[in-house]
């Protein structure tokens, strides 16, 4: 039988908290598996077990759906077998049989959790190795740098047998480390950003500012895509949409250019505050990376992050945009952050932005315009859509 194991990552060092954190990442898998089918799903001995319920049960949908909760370092699709050493090496020949005639080097390593198998972990190797080789004469074993390794593992129910697991998603199981709310704005950074906090433990919810008519509702529903995406590593996400159209017109009529966007900045800040702290998240968090734009020198960051009393996490801030890029490649969220539709971000851009503002300055600026009132409006007028993998919306 074709099972998937998931090997637990930082989980296992909780100490007296790690059945809490367990069992929150196992409720994170049912849930998923659900959506595509009948699944039991345990764990044991630092391993999580995916075992299909009936014929039906798509298991390449399954494994993409493992490798991508939170806490689980790597993932392996592997064949049970029963515990005797003839019917482990008949496993292997049968169900590897594909993948071992596309190489030409191979070993084998074997495991035993089960200390009271009669073979030891090298005999085991030894003999499933050479029942291989006479199987597949074209294979020669390499034990240094093999195309390919074979995996035996003794467990207390099953031996199984499988070839390199690919990496899981390591980290924290979601929710294990509280609640923040991401400044999403269909950018490059922003989900970038959001997926890294997650993969720490943080349960997100999501708030965009939408500026129509300067930006167009393709804008909005790149937002909405990129916030699906997410969710197939963070489950559901509240997506708050902010219209933030009447405050950049204020900005623009009363302020002068070079403070736009630090104004719209920190006008940005307090909304999402107020969102944030009706949602109990503890905290922001921006894709801002240090030096990136002019808006995110260490002035212009510490100006804006002074218009709140929440704490502002920024995961990104000493990546490069190299580096940005190639997660966001790896998350899935690259093509559609590169869609070229506008977001509020770019509406208003002055040509010559400040990078060393000064907080008396602004606060002194901030009085031609009453933001107090314009975004307790924009909080109250905001659409709250919850996202997740099956959204389709």
């Amino acid at each position: 039988m074709v099972m998937i194991l998931g090997k637990m990552g930082e989980v296992v060092l909780k100490g007296l908290n790690r059945k809490a954190f367990e069992n929150r990442m196992l409720r994170s898998l049912k849930y998923r598996l659900s959506l595509i089918g009948n699944y039991k799903v345990y764990s044991a001995q630092s391993t999580v077990y995916v075992e299909p319920l009936d014929e039906s049960a798509d298991m390449e949908a399954a494994f993409d759906i493992v490798r991508k909760i939170f806490g689980l370092v790597a993932v392996s699709k592997a064949y049970s077998s029963e515990k005797n050493i003839d019917a482990i090496v008949e496993c292997a020949k049968k169900n590897l049989a594909s993948e071992l005639r596309r190489i030409k080097t191979f070993k084998v390593e074997s495991r035993r959790s089960d200390k009271s198998f009669h073979l030891k972990s090298p005999e085991i190797s030894g003999i499933t190795g050479g029942a291989l080789l006479q199987a597949f004469p074209h294979l020669r074993v390499d034990v240094h740098h093999p195309d390919v390794t074979v995996y035996v593992e003794i467990r207390e129910q099953f031996a199984f047998v499988h070839t390199d697991p690919v990496p899981g998603a390591g980290g924290l199981p979601i929710g294990s480390s509280g609640k923040a709310a991401v400044l999403l704005s269909g950018g490059i950074d922003s989900p970038v950003a959001a997926q890294r906090m997650a993969r720490r433990g943080i349960e997100l919810d999501a708030i965009h500012f939408y500026s129509y008519p300067y930006t167009s509702e393709r804008a909005k529903q790149k937002v909405i895509t990129l916030t699906k995406i997410l969710s197939e590593y963070c489950g559901h996400i509240p997506l708050h949409i902010v219209p933030f159209t009447k405050i950049q017109e204020e900005i623009r009529a009363n302020c002068p250019e070079e403070y736009f966007t630090l104004l719209m900045r920190r006008s940005m800040m307090r909304i999402s505050e107020r969102i944030a702290l009706q949602n109990d998240c503890s905290a922001l968090i921006t894709g801002e990376s240090l030096g990136q734009v002019a808006s995110q020198t260490l002035q212009a960051m510490s100006v804006t992050e002074q218009a709140i009393t929440l704490p502002v996490l920024r995961p990104l801030v000493g990546m490069d945009k190299e580096e940005i890029v190639t997660i966001a490649r790896e998350i899935g969220t690259l093509e559609t952050s590169n869609l070229p539709y506008e977001d509020c971000c770019t509406v208003f851009t002055p040509r010559r932005p400040k990078t060393k503002p000064k907080l008396d300055k602004i606060l002194e600026i901030e009085k031609a315009v009453p933001f107090g009132e314009l975004e307790r409006e924009a909080a109250e007028n905001c659409e709250k859509l919850v996202i997740s993998c099956e959204y389709d919306g």
